[in-house]
This record gives structure tokens, C-alpha cells and sequence, in this order.
């Protein structure tokens, strides 16, 4: 699969090794922030008509209403638009995307893309306690574009246990990428928000990238340093909202051995909604 990619897609990764990525985000995050009508106004209608969004499902539909572009981005969905799976023992997606990979994690390893392998160790930034809680267990990893729905959910319930920001660099996340970029996703900037539930240990990785100006979670705020060393133990129910990426991302989940199982219908490339079953628990 690597050797089908252009040279083109090859350029476009290895320009990104000299991008100041985190002062592009800065820009970006000002860019998005702007409230001036006439401006944020034709930036939300273009990427409307570009993306083809369906504000039918929005709370707000009317465009106009947004006080900014970002605002616009991590819009809230109508309930009706991304109900809940009631199987009793459900896991659900947190978020709207499509599925990278995702499978077992074999001799602390997981896979970025088809042939390209990274570690564990490397994800949970050498936190012990969560590698050997993680070891021969499960992972999945959704991707989500421009045009998809940008809030993030619990995919299960559970309790807010461990709490740490990693800095790191801001790749793009995209196809191109993830097959060129070694050790993606554990270099590029995270929050790792760590949950004890009925299947176990359970971490909700949130993956920055290039142009996301920040992660935000609804118990502590935009994602610091400090965001590490302090942080409430609350308890999130299925499909209750626990963050957002202000622009577009990755999430990774994992899950401990024995404990769950994937769907049936899971498959790399799959399009996911939040709140569909994904899989099941034990």
C-alpha cells in the first residue's frame, strides 16, 4: 500500500516535517475565532456548500446564528440525529468518522495503517500502569474529516480515573499520513483521559493534528499542561458528551483483554456515527 502512494502525497508528508505546526494552529485558532458577520458568514456558507453539510440536524440550523466559525464547527446535534444503542451491554461510537484500524493489541503493538506498527508504550507515554493494563487487549482508531460531527461521547459508561495531556507535534492525520508517518499518533499531541467501567479499564485517546486549534473537554476546559495535574472524578453515562476538537482529528480507544468484543460488521474504512454499537462487553 505504501508504494501506491504519489509523489505528490509523498511531498505533502515531507512538508509537514518543516511546518512550525503549532504556530500554524495559533493562526488558525484566531482565523476561527473571528466574529466580524460578513466574514464568518461567507466562511460557514462555504464550507456548507463545500462539504455539503445537512444543518436539518443541527440545534441551530440557521447559519447566521453562530457567533463564529469554531462555534459553528463543534455544533450541537438534534438527539433525534444520533440515538443511542440500547443494547443493555453496548459499546458505541464516541464520534462520527471512519474507522483507520482497529483489532488486538499484539506484543504491545498496534497498527497505524496496514504494514506500519506502533507501540503501545509509546501511546500511553510510558504510563506502566496502563500498558499492563492494555496488554493483549483491544483498540480501535476513527478518523475524523472536515465534514463530519466534531463532539466526542463516552462510548461507555464510566469514571474519570487518570487525566494527561502529552505535547507533541501536530501532523495531519489523513490516509496519506498515517501510511508515511511513523509513530503518528503517539508524536503528535494528545489527551489521554483514562475511565474505569464495566468492561475494565478503558482510555479515550484525543488525537490533535495540524490546524486543530485545541482539544476541550466538558470537566476541565481546553487541554493544558495543567490539565494533568488537575482534574475531576466524574462519572459519564453512554453517549453522554465528554469533549470536543476544535477542528477536525483522531480518537483511539482501548480496551483491557477478554473484556469486549468488536462488532461483526466492524471493518477498516467503515463510516461510524456516534452512538452506534461498535461492540459489546462481556
Amino acid at each position: 500500500m505504501i508504494e501506491q502512494l504519489t509523489l505528490k502525497q509523498r511531498l505533502f508528508v515531507a512538508f509537514q516535517y518543516l511546518l512550525p505546526h503549532h504556530f500554524l494552529s495559533k493562526i488558525i485558532q484566531g482565523i476561527t475565532r473571528i466574529q466580524w458577520q460578513p466574514f464568518k458568514n461567507r466562511f460557514i456558507n462555504k464550507f456548507i456548500q463545500a462539504y455539503q453539510v445537512d444543518m436539518s440536524i443541527a440545534t441551530r440550523e440557521d447559519p447566521k446564528s453562530y457567533d463564529s466559525f469554531n462555534d459553528f464547527f463543534t455544533r450541537q446535534l438534534k438527539p433525534a440525529a444520533r440515538p443511542i444503542s440500547d443494547v443493555e451491554n453496548a459499546i458505541v461510537s464516541p464520534v462520527d468518522g471512519m474507522i483507520s484500524e482497529f483489532g488486538e493489541i499484539k506484543n504491545k503493538q498496534l497498527i497505524q495503517a496496514k504494514g506500519i506498527e506502533y507501540s503501545l508504550q509509546d501511546l500511553v507515554h510510558n504510563n506502566q500502569d496502563l500498558i499492563h493494563r492494555f496488554e493483549n487487549g483491544f483498540f480501535l482508531t476513527i478518523y475524523l474529516s472536515p465534514k463530519d460531527y466534531h463532539r466526542i461521547h463516552m462510548p461507555i459508561t464510566g469514571t474519570l480515573e487518570y487525566l494527561n495531556f502529552i505535547k507533541g507535534r501536530l501532523f495531519s492525520v489523513n490516509t496519506t499520513t498515517t501510511r508515511l508517518v511513523p509513530r503518528l499518533f503517539a508524536r503528535n499531541e494528545r489527551l489521554l483521559n483514562h475511565f474505569n467501567t464495566k468492561a475494565g479499564g478503558m482510555s479515550l485517546i484525543m488525537v490533535g493534528a495540524i490546524f486543530v486549534s485545541s482539544i476541550e473537554t466538558v470537566f476541565n476546559g481546553i487541554a493544558t499542561k495543567k490539565s494533568s495535574q488537575s482534574y475531576p472524578a466524574v462519572t459519564f453515562q453512554t453517549g453522554e458528551e465528554v469533549g470536543r476538537f476544535n477542528m477536525g482529528s483522531t480518537v483511539i480507544l482501548l480496551f483491557e483483554k477478554d473484556k469486549i468484543q468488536w462488532h461483526k460488521d466492524l471493518s477498516v474504512g467503515k463510516t461510524v456515527k456516534m452512538g452506534e454499537q461498535i461492540g459489546i462487553f462481556n
